[in-house]
């Protein structure tokens, strides 16, 4: 089974709308990939929920719960400083090598400029779902 690192932007754009970030967390809880999570990754989906997205700490904690439930969680033994430009990048990276995943799904253009790190392949949503399909077929959502 893959395990997939995914960015904090396609979760929060999976809790907040319909389309390929939904999907891909939909898939994750229907068994499809792995999901690996981090501690740091789950603070800065609760920080953006509740700063960009005005959600409650109620709805944000509830929000890291669903989460956490789908995912398996890694801690990262190693600091990284890959990306300058956005050091909150590195904390996915940190994961994705922690983790060894295969695949790290992101919208970010400094992490997939990378193409790959660590032998983690850096795809976009829509790359990771036509992937999925053509290895799953059948089994991964539609919408």
């Amino acid at each position: 089974m893959y395990r997939v690192t995914v960015d904090t932007n396609v979760l929060v754009s999976g809790l907040n709308y319909r389309g390929l970030p939904r999907r891909i967390l939909d898939s994750a809880e229907d068994g499809i990939f792995r999901l690996q999570i981090s501690n740091a990754i789950l603070n800065e989906m609760i920080r953006i929920l509740q700063e960009k997205f005005r959600w409650s700490l109620v709805q944000a904690q509830a929000a890291r719960q669903l989460v956490s439930t789908r995912a398996q969680h890694v801690t990262p033994h190693l600091e990284l400083n890959v990306i300058k430009e956005d050091v909150d990048d590195n904390r996915i990276l940190e994961c994705a090598q922690a983790s060894h995943s295969d695949y790290l799904v992101t919208g970010d253009k400094d992490l997939l400029r990378l193409k790959q790190y660590a032998g983690t392949r850096i795809l976009k949503p829509a790359e990771f779902v036509a992937l999925m399909q053509s290895s799953a077929p059948g089994r991964f959502l539609t919408e």
